[in-house]
């Protein structure tokens, strides 16, 4: 989340007039986050969360998200139902912006998760997945592969301006990806980006997963990859937390075992989670947007985190 625009009371409470949602009584900008423009909103009858969709989301691919967490919240997950006017309509326009309310889910979300919070997650993670297997609509991972071809390319040398030798250690690593990474793995609807900030939680239970914007269509144990990358390491990524990383494993397969050959992936799927972050993060940081009210996050803890999956490859 974050905020890239304002938005007047004036010109939020004439939004407000398509919804059964009550009148406005007050907004605030989440300056957490980087995608898009989020505010918290407070009417008469209930909060809500208000988002603005800014440069990095394809209005193409709005409806896919929207659909994805109506079928997962009709599902019974913890995920924030869209919020439609009373004409049944979910996506809109404001401040030049396409937008979308959606439902205020209470909860917290953990800068330290202790293992117990792992493990919910992990298990919120894999019923997720379960979950998505009915979702009839598909996307493609732009994230993937070929994006991180094309950003370390554009990024070249300025890599080095985060940490000397970066490129040469980021180009490396893209030859081996591209030599082995796997493509015949079970595959669905993942998140793609469930860090700690992306989960709601009160005490050890999980009571939201948001941010779904760039959920897609590939491999589920990626997906996991992802998620071992941002919950199990320590905060400067140095090293993986044993007991973070234990009770991650065991809450997923809790919920959805994993095959041997998932298994055997993970290290490499590593590689290319600890990859996609410090790319997009490095991009941030070296091409910011001067308007944004947004704190980039610092790449070198998943400079770090590579660097630990590539030094204990098989």
């Amino acid at each position: 989340m974050a905020v890239y625009v304002e938005v007047s009371e004036d010109v939020l409470g004439g939004f407000l007039n398509q919804f059964d949602t009550g009148a406005l009584v007050s907004s605030k900008g989440i300056v957490e986050g980087v995608s898009n423009s989020n505010f918290l909103v407070e009417t008469t009858t209930d909060r809500f969360i208000l988002t603005l969709y800014e440069h990095r989301i394809d209005p193409d691919d709005l409806p896919f998200f929207i659909n994805l967490m109506e079928h997962l919240a009709n599902k019974g997950l913890p995920v924030p139902r869209p919020i439609r006017d009373r004409d049944g309509v979910a996506l809109h326009r404001i401040a030049g912006r396409a937008a979308c309310m959606i439902q205020f889910l209470s909860g917290v979300s953990v800068s330290a998760p202790t293992p117990a919070q792992t493990r919910a997650a992990a298990a919120a993670l894999a019923a997720l997945h379960l979950a998505g297997a009915s979702f009839p609509e598909l996307r493609a991972n732009h994230l993937s592969l070929p994006w991180w071809q094309q950003t370390a390319h554009d990024l070249g040398a300025g890599l080095d301006r985060i940490e000397p030798g970066l490129a040469g250690f980021v180009h490396d690593t893209l030859r081996h990806l591209t030599m082995k990474w796997p493509t015949d793995l079970p595959t669905g609807i993942i998140h793609a980006d469930l860090f700690p900030d992306n989960v709601l939680m009160l005490g050890d239970q999980v009571t939201g997963l948001i941010d779904f914007y760039f959920s897609c269509t590939d491999s589920y144990a990626y997906d996991l990859a992802v998620f071992l990358t941002a919950w199990a390491f320590a905060p400067d990524g140095g090293a993986p937390m044993p007991e973070h990383m234990n009770a991650a494993l065991q809450g997923y397969e809790s919920v959805r075992k994993l095959s041997a050959a998932e298994h055997a992936a993970l290290p490499l799927l590593g590689q290319g989670a600890a990859l996609r972050f410090l790319l997009s993060r490095a991009q941030d940081w070296l091409t910011p947007d001067a308007d944004a009210l947004v704190h980039h996050k610092d790449p070198v803890p998943f400079a770090n985190r590579l660097r630990h999956y590539v030094h204990h490859a098989a």
